[in-house]
């Protein structure tokens, strides 16, 4: 074998372990949801307290990300991810020992700190070993893992949940993340911007951090708080100054955390929003969605999760397409093209009702699949790749900063407008029941068919209770049509932003070796 050959070989290696770090992140993001209903049982925990072992994870990655992405431009973008994937796999043990909600929230939230880590350093070290059509057939494969593991999250989630138990969902992150960093170290070149100052912008780290703290702990608690309430009203005018602190900072540092030149590049900017608004519109869908056929259509967390797979499909049959379409005609064109589909089948999704035919929501979930896979390559590459690779750390920490800030908002606001749109027949149906004040508010905030919501029901006689529940059940998932016909207008908005923000013409890859 020639040394070029196992050149070729140790880095595609190399990408295997790079694309597991990045995999086991957004397995994290995505298994939990579909072992709310069990961990409620378990840890005797109410929506809201498991909303926030969900949301907390997404909080912290969200707050540490652009800083993480500073550190791998200084201190080694490989050193960066070996010691997020230690930490990841380490703080796993914690969430899986928890015996109540406050110490897997706490578990939950560290893990968020490895988190930070890797994303970033796992897309800055791709332009850093490949180059040319290998460069996009890799960003491909980051993207497929990435998505992957959003989509088949829940499968693997229910799976684990009903074989071996929910705290499996983090112990299976320690032996994976130990043989990551042995091929890491074994593969991977280390990769830093030799020119970068070691000085560290820390007021900017700081602002930045606590901005992103501030809306991500709005969103989180928004929902179930109500947006008047005075905390997060604070949380997020504090967002808005904090940013526009940063930013007044950023610009007369000598040293800044990102290099604000960054968002002078306009196609950088329109990845940006494309990437916030897909990451919004999936993380919130799969969230209630999981939820629906788990609590309405009475489907265990395996089924569940497979039920949820028709989306992978797509988006695994379309990347590669993606990745051609980029090559031919520049990556705008099919970003445009992957949002009209994608807007197309959550606008399917806005037609759900109770009776809906499980095979129009996997044709839905398909359509949606393919649109995501369409665009997933071209974003990440004009958003990493196509940057000066001195900013390749920076850049990435921002685009992912826009991946979890994505999916919280998803979570955050498709649940708030879920419950909105289905306070008023919930409301009608509990009250018309009969139902003290307080057996309401539990009903409300309960998940239907869970021990609370039968608990708040149980003085009503049998018939009655039936009806109430099916009256419940029709009300959120009348709610959850509603939201995702809303989302998928954002997603049409954004379409319309990013055709205006990106510039046109064609500016295909350019080809070169790996």
């Amino acid at each position: 074998m020639t040394d070029a050959a196992v050149t070729t070989r140790s880095r595609w290696i190399s990408l295997a372990a790079i694309c597991t770090a990045a995999g086991l992140v957004w397995l994290a993001f995505a298994d939990l949801g579909v072992a709310i209903p069990t961990m409620a049982e378990k840890l005797d925990a109410d929506l809201s307290a498991l909303q926030w072992a969900n949301n907390a994870f997404s909080l912290v990655t969200g707050a540490l990300v652009i800083a993480a992405g500073k550190f791998g431009d200084i201190f080694g973008r490989r050193r960066m991810l070996e010691l997020g994937v230690l930490l990841f796999a380490g703080f796993s043990i914690v969430a899986a020992l928890a015996p109540n909600v406050e110490l897997l929230i706490t578990g939950r939230a560290l893990m968020g700190v490895g988190a930070a880590l890797i994303l970033p350093a796992t897309l800055a070290l791709i332009p850093a070993e490949f180059t040319g059509p290998a460069e996009l057939t890799a960003f491909g494969v980051w993207q497929a893992v990435a998505w992957g593991g959003q989509a088949v999250g829940p499968a693997i989630g229910g799976v684990l949940t009903d074989t071996l138990g929910w705290p499996w969902l983090f112990w299976i992150n320690v032996p994976l993340g130990i043989a990551t960093v042995l091929v890491l170290r074994a593969k991977t070149p280390e990769s830093r911007d030799e020119q970068a100052s070691r000085r560290i912008d820390w007021l900017g780290l700081a602002t930045i951090g606590l901005a992103i703290f501030a809306l991500m702990f709005a969103l989180t608690d928004g929902p179930a708080l109500g947006w008047g309430d005075p905390l997060i009203v604070g949380l997020l005018v504090a967002f808005v100054l904090l940013v526009l602190a940063w930013w007044a900072i950023e610009r007369r540092s000598a040293d800044p955390l990102v290099n604000l030149s960054l968002f002078k590049l306009r196609a950088y900017d329109g990845a940006l929003i494309a990437n916030l608004v897909m990451n919004l519109a999936f993380g919130g869908l799969s969230y209630l969605l999981v939820l629906w056929l788990q609590n309405v259509r009475g489907y265990g967390p395996i089924e569940a999760g497979l039920l949820m797979l028709p989306s992978t499909l797509g988006i695994f049959a379309l990347i590669p397409q993606g990745s051609r379409l980029e090559s031919r005609r520049g990556g705008r064109m099919p970003v445009l093209l992957g949002l009209l589909v994608l807007a197309l089948g959550f606008g399917v999704l806005g037609f759900l009702t109770v009776g809906t035919s499980l095979w129009l929501i996997g044709v839905a979930l398909l359509v949606i699949g393919v649109g995501l896979g369409v665009l997933s390559t071209p974003i990440s590459d004009t958003a990493v790749g196509e940057v000066p690779i001195d900013l390749a750390g920076s850049a990435a920490g921002v685009f992912k900063m826009s991946s979890m800030v994505g999916g919280a908002l998803g979570i955050a606001v498709l649940s708030a407008l879920t419950r909105g749109f289905a306070s008023g027949p919930t409301g009608d149906a509990l009250r018309g029941a009969g139902l003290s004040a307080a057996d309401i508010e539990t009903a409300k905030n309960a998940l239907v068919g869970s021990s609370s919501f039968d608990q708040a029901i149980a003085s009503l006689p049998p018939d009655l209770g039936r009806a109430v529940t099916g009256a419940v059940a029709a009300g959120f998932t009348s709610g959850i049509a509603d939201a995702l016909l809303v989302t998928g207008g954002v997603v049409l908005a954004a379409l319309i932003a990013v055709r205006l923000v990106w510039p046109g013409g064609r500016q295909p890859k350019g080809d070169s070796g790996a």
